[in-house]
């Protein structure tokens, strides 16, 4: 698969300056990075817990990263959203480990969606609590959700979550999948010899629905378990598959990390291919990750990130936060390879993904 070259990137030496704070009293700085990429989404890890022990993520042993008591309370993810809004931030993903366990889920739900200037509100999940929030969610606002799972086959879901709880995620997909105004999307993490087999399976949930599945690459935060073990799939191989499969798909125009994108003739949804790995949409990338901890980071292989947290508990206009928060914006690499693949992490439930 073809890499995008340094030529790719147009570089900006400086941020713009606009938009005024709610206050009227001071103006704030739009986040931009040296690239020139406006940072308009954040993708923020409620929690590094996870009530699953994916064999590409955690060990069933897996150490707790951020304990529940050190998680950003609901107060500072309101600070956060405010200061960020009004920067330019107008998408909000809540991600984990597992999102659903926080029981205050549904508050910062709602908190998100009354923060002026955030027009997108979407959760990532494994589904597993949908039975117990999903109608207080949709009630909430929440606009968008993405379901992880990577097979159909209760057996084979054991043996990859280390939970025989495959019925339960069933029945909570095809409800959120009937709910008209949610906006769903599943996630299939694509592994060799494990699951490429339910293509097609996971393909047909796109017929009659308006669904979008989207066929991901293996990351290398596997808690050191199984990501060099023959198991990566690079987008390359899955386009061959799918093609394989399904001759008749048409290639449209898909999200900035849907680098591959198509629809079916007679079908209501759509597929797409995210190189995750191999990275080939870094160059749109406007993203700002915050882990649980309070935690900004510019990229996902970033090493070290910049705390927010003394920021998020002070008691002035927000003037620290918007400084942390731009130095860090400005540090973004131009793309995940210049990154570097060393970053210490042992799980995406670390970063959220």
């Amino acid at each position: 698969m073809g890499r995008l070259s340094a030529s790719a990137f147009q570089q900006f030496d400086h941020f713009w300056m606009s938009q005024p704070l709610s206050t009227g009293s001071t103006t704030n700085a739009e986040l931009a990075d040296r690239y020139g990429r406006k940072v308009d989404y954040l993708r923020l890890a409620l929690t590094s817990r996870c009530n699953l022990r994916c064999v590409y993520c955690m060990r069933e042993e897996h150490a707790e990263v951020v304990a529940p008591r050190n998680e950003l309370s609901v107060q500072e993810v309101g600070r956060l959203l405010e200061v960020l809004a009004g920067m330019g931030v107008e998408k909000v993903r809540f991600t984990g480990g597992e999102p659903l366990l926080r029981e205050d889920i549904v508050e910062l739900v709602r908190l998100a969606k009354s923060t002026e200037g955030i027009r997108k509100v979407a959760i990532t999940t494994n589904g597993l609590l949908l039975d117990r929030y999903a109608d207080e969610l949709l009630e909430a606002g929440l606009d968008a959700l993405n379901f992880s799972l990577d097979t159909m086959d209760a057996q084979r879901y054991a043996e990859i979550t280390r939970r025989d709880l495959y019925p339960r995620v069933e029945s909570n997909l095809m409800r959120v999948l009937g709910h008209p105004g949610l906006e769903v999307k599943v996630n299939v993490l694509l592994m060799r010899g494990s699951n490429t087999d339910e293509i097609g399976r996971f393909v047909e949930l796109t017929r009659e629905r308006a669904v979008t599945v989207r066929f991901m690459e293996l990351m290398p935060f596997d808690d050191h378990q199984i990501w060099r073990t023959g198991r990566f799939l690079g987008a390359d191989k899955m386009l061959e598959l799918l093609r394989q499969h399904y001759p008749a798909i048409e290639s449209v125009r898909g999200t900035a990390t849907e680098y591959f994108s198509f629809t079916l003739p007679g079908y209501r949804g759509s597929v797409a291919l995210i190189p995750a790995f191999t990275r080939n949409f870094c160059s749109k990338c406007t993203r700002l990750r915050v882990t649980s901890g309070g935690r900004a980071m510019s990229c996902l292989y970033s090493r070290e990130g910049t705390d927010l947290r003394p920021a998020l508990m002070a008691s002035d206009d927000g003037a620290a936060l918007r400084e942390l928060l731009q130095e860090c914006v400005h540090q973004k690499p131009r793309d995940g390879r210049e990154a570097g693949d060393g970053a210490p992490r042992t799980s995406m439930s670390e970063i959220g993904g």
